[in-house]
């Protein structure tokens, strides 16, 4: 099953824009490790209000995942995002710190998180008698096929699926705002060119020519 591609395919489409915006802003640079993860707001910089510096140190104060629940979402993030040939893990970039900010800043996506970690481990408990994160990585999958497609999935997998849901949509939404992210889709941006004037053929079509002058201090660079 290529995950990767319909990833692609779906891209961030289904979570909140201003997710996406906050998450495109500039971060903090420290070492060359910041370079591959999603981008989070800087504490200071011109366009940072006062409200926004304060809001962005309480955000950055404290933890709210407990070390078992980030292990957990590392894994399930790498089950979404899995390293291939062409670029690296969810994990790799970035992402569990990714998810970890964005539930702070927005707090709305809290109790839906953390309930839905909950429910990964009751429902890997009931089956295999051992929390999501001590698990196999087969008996992972299988839980995870349950509730990955909402159109196949039983009802009485219903709150598993929306968890799985926001996850998809937090992990593809850290992942392709990343370095890493980035560099997978193949998205250059905006980039210096050279323009060498209109093309022969066109000028021809209209019975136009450049001069020499023109072909000169126009449309070259050498």
């Amino acid at each position: 099953m290529d995950r990767r591609k319909s990833l692609k395919i779906l891209g961030v489409g289904s979570l909140a824009t201003s997710v996406l915006l906050d998450a495109c802003k500039p971060a903090d640079k420290k070492s060359g490790v910041a370079d591959t993860k999603p981008a989070a707001p800087s504490a200071a910089g011109p366009d940072r209000q006062p409200e926004e510096i304060e809001h962005y140190k309480n955000v950055t104060s404290y933890t709210f995942f407990t070390a078992h629940e980030m292990a957990t979402i590392t894994i399930l993030a790498d089950i979404i995002i899995p390293k291939d040939e062409v670029s690296g893990s969810a994990s790799e970039a970035g992402v569990p710190d990714f998810i970890e900010f964005i539930v702070k800043d927005m707090p709305g996506h809290q109790v839906p998180m953390r309930g839905g970690l909950r429910w990964l481990d009751r429902e890997s408990l009931l089956r295999f008698n051992k929390l999501f994160k001590d698990i196999s990585d087969q008996e992972r999958i299988q839980i995870v096929d349950d509730i990955a497609y909402p159109r196949k999935a039983r009802p009485e997998m219903s709150q598993g699926v929306a968890f799985f849901n926001k996850m998809r949509d937090l992990t593809c939404t850290g992942f392709y705002t990343s370095k890493i992210g980035i560099e997978d889709i193949g998205y250059a941006g905006n980039q210096p060119n050279q323009w060498n004037g209109v093309p022969d053929d066109v000028l021809k079509q209209y019975g136009l020519a450049y001069t020499e002058k023109e072909l000169k201090e126009c449309a070259s660079y050498t």
